[in-house]
């Protein structure tokens, strides 16, 4: 049909905080793993820490870099790592898959992974020395300003 035109798809935007539909799917799960203590102090705000985890990822900013909003810097990174040890990302990352799936919204012919490099820092990890293969046949600089010096004598 020539006459027909196709729907332009538009992608989602991109999210810096949890909407409040996903948080109705996220909240639950975390209650579930993580349920609230009956004494001692009283947690941070778990989505605002979940905000802050996104915002940090999304920009690369320092941990102690993060704006007031989501609270504790020190805070959010205990959550981080907390769930990062305990499989909790991994985990909630295959329940909205599959609701995703279900829904339709996930093209298994075409998947892109993105990455960031960043430097080393300490160092990073120490790798064996290269051995050397052979003898460097370059004239070093040394030699050469002495045979120098005994031909100008």
């Amino acid at each position: 049909m020539p006459g027909r035109r196709k729907k332009k798809w538009k992608p989602p935007p991109t999210i810096w905080e949890v909407p409040d539909e996903l948080w109705e799917r996220i909240d639950p799960v975390i209650q579930d793993a993580y349920p609230p203590k009956a004494r001692g102090r009283h947690r941070i705000d778990l989505r605002k820490a979940v905000n802050g985890i996104i915002f940090r990822l999304r920009s690369g900013c320092q941990w102690n870099q993060l704006p007031k909003r989501f609270g504790d810097d020190s805070s959010v990174h205990r959550w981080f790592q907390r769930w990062s040890e305990d499989g909790f990302f991994k985990q909630l990352w295959s329940i909205l898959l599959t609701e995703c799936d279900e829904l339709g919204g996930v093209d298994w012919e075409w998947q892109a992974v993105d990455g960031m490099m960043g430097k080393a820092r300490f160092g990073g990890r120490k790798s064996a020395r290269t051995q050397q293969i052979g003898q460097n046949p370059a004239p070093r600089k040394a030699s050469m300003s002495k045979a120098r010096a005994d031909r100008s004598a």
